[in-house]
């Protein structure tokens, strides 16, 4: 098999890998709280990294701004979330988590954590962590050729 097919492979391993998980995750957002996988993202980015402006949100998401500004309508419809103004220039609003998103999103992650190590169970500790570098890894190089224009050949 060629090193170009072997790329092909394992992309599609891990999308069907990542996908896989998140098809489980989001239905146990939904069922045990009533929200979605990306509702769940949202609220991850603001407890990771604090106070955001939505196009912060939309980078760390890598989604559209317009994907994010309906999240934030719904989330700041049920409390989770406030917008404030951002403290060195009034022109620019930020979100961040309110005390109810805080414990919310706590339980939220809390079951997060026990789907996905449900999931990788089998997988032991070893193999998780050597996995991990090697994702970190690939991550880091994609980061890179992205940066320089692309992945065109």
């Amino acid at each position: 098999m060629s090193a170009t097919q072997d790329s092909v492979r394992l992309s599609l391993r891990l999308l069907t890998t990542g996908r896989l998980i998140e098809r489980e995750v989001d239905a146990l957002m939904r069922a045990k709280f009533g929200s979605t996988i990306a509702r769940f993202d949202f609220l991850s980015a603001l407890d990771r990294h604090g106070a955001l402006t939505l196009g912060e949100v939309s980078q760390f998401l890598l989604v559209s701004n317009g994907n994010v500004t309906q999240l934030r309508t719904r989330l700041s419809a049920d409390g989770l979330i406030e917008t404030e103004a951002d403290a060195t220039d009034r022109r620019v609003q930020r979100v961040r988590l309110t005390r109810q998103g805080e414990s919310v999103f706590k339980q939220m992650a809390k079951a997060h954590a026990a789907c996905v190590d449900a999931l990788l169970r089998e997988l032991t500790q070893a193999d998780k962590q050597r996995l991990t570098q090697l994702l970190d890894g690939a991550k880091s190089s994609i980061r890179r050729k992205l940066t320089k224009g692309g992945a065109a050949p």
